[in-house]
Parts: structure tokens; sequence; C-alpha cells
């Protein structure tokens, strides 16, 4: 079966949040509920703009910048800390959901013999993964506990994926790169990626495209012939 990538891909890189699982749609409520809390309205174009793939630290720092507020490094810890403990609980009282879609193009991979890595940055990777059933499919892990201990810049920066590229005994340019964030299609892009993937989970096809995604598609298993 065709996984609809370059004969020159070695390996698979995929985000988790919005490609793997649904829990892109947890972070949105957190995040949300997080700053509404701070009597800052928050909409999904703030979302995307300035928090969806981005290390947590960060996506409070673009967020407040954006209505011209600059917390102290301690008070931006503080609010991205309280975000992760409302996704923690979020995700307890939810669950977990996988992508149909995703898991049958996991599946695909797998039999293919094709190597599979993660790359989030979430710090919450392993417990998602474990709750999805999806460790199975992972030979490398780039989280965001990764990209702290290790000082890697967070995406839209390409550092986590070079990481995982290496993981996974691979050059970035036979590797490629599934994203849902315009972040991380950048990053994918930036960091000279053989292919690039874009998974439109918010209308944003276009964006993505013009971000630097070789293909979009709506699930990954249109990939498969």
């Amino acid at each position: 079966m065709s996984l609809g990538i370059p004969e020159k891909i070695t390996a698979l890189l995929f985000d988790l949040d919005g490609v793997l699982t649904s829990t892109a749609v947890l972070h949105r409520q957190a995040w949300r509920q997080t700053f509404e809390a701070m009597g800052q309205p928050f909409s999904e174009q703030d979302y995307l703009a300035h928090v969806d793939g981005k290390p947590r630290y960060d996506g409070v720092r673009s967020f407040l910048a954006s209505r011209g507020l600059t917390p102290p490094e301690d008070e931006v810890r503080r609010i991205g800390d309280q975000k992760n403990e409302l996704v923690n609980q979020i995700i307890d009282e939810q669950g977990i959901t996988p992508y149909d879609g995703s898991v049958r193009y996991l599946r695909a991979a797998r039999e293919a013999g094709m190597p599979i890595g993660v790359v989030t940055s979430s710090a919450n990777a392993m417990r998602v993964l474990r709750a999805g059933n999806l460790l199975d499919y992972v030979d490398a892990l780039v989280d965001g506990n990764v990209i702290t201990a290790s000082n890697l810049r967070g995406k839209p920066a390409p550092d986590s994926f070079v990481e995982g590229a290496r993981r996974l005994k691979t050059a970035p340019e036979n590797a490629a790169v599934y994203e849902d964030a315009l972040a991380g299609v950048k990053a994918g892009h930036d960091g000279g990626f053989g292919f690039v993937v874009g998974v439109d989970r918010g209308h944003q096809a276009e964006a993505l495209k013009a971000g630097g995604a070789d293909v979009v598609v709506n699930e990954l298993d249109e990939l498969l012939s």
C-alpha cells in the first residue's frame, strides 16, 4: 500500500495533538478557560495564531503580547502551568480519542516498515499516547520535556523535528512531517524536510499550503492508495 509520500522518504514524523488525536480541541478549551479567567477573550483565531503547536510558555507570551501585555517570567510560567493542570483535568474527564484515519495511516506505515516518530510541544505526550493506545506505533518521541531538557527551540523553529529525525537515524530531507498547526508546517518547511503534510482540522487549508505544506488533507488516510 502506498503511503502517498515520495520514494526518498525513509522516516515519518507526526505531531500529536490535532494530527493523531483530537486533544487539540481539549487544549483549545483549556487555553480559552485560562485566558478568559484573566478577563482576556480568546477566539479560535487567537488559538491558531498564537498558541497552536507552540511550547506552552511561548503560547502565553505570544497571546498576551497580542493584547499589549508583557508579564514577568514567573507570571508567564504560572499561567502556563495553570493551563497544563486544566488540560490534564479535561483529559481525565473527557478521555483521549485518536482519529480513525490517523490510526489507519499509522497501521499502514507500520506494515510498510517505516520508522515513526512523534514530535510535539506537549509535555503530556506519553500520557496521551498511552491513553489513545498509540504507543506501539512510536519508535521515537520528542515532546515538551525533551525540548526543555535539550534546550531546543520550539516550533516554528525546526529544532524538535530535526531531533526527531536524528533519533530515527535519518536526515531531514529523507523524513516527512505531518502537522495541523501553522507553526509546525513552517518548522517542517524551514527545516528542509523532504515532504510536509498539512492536516486541516481548522478550515485553514490555504494557510497550511502557503506556510509550506506540500499537500493538505482532512484525514491522513486520504494519502493511502
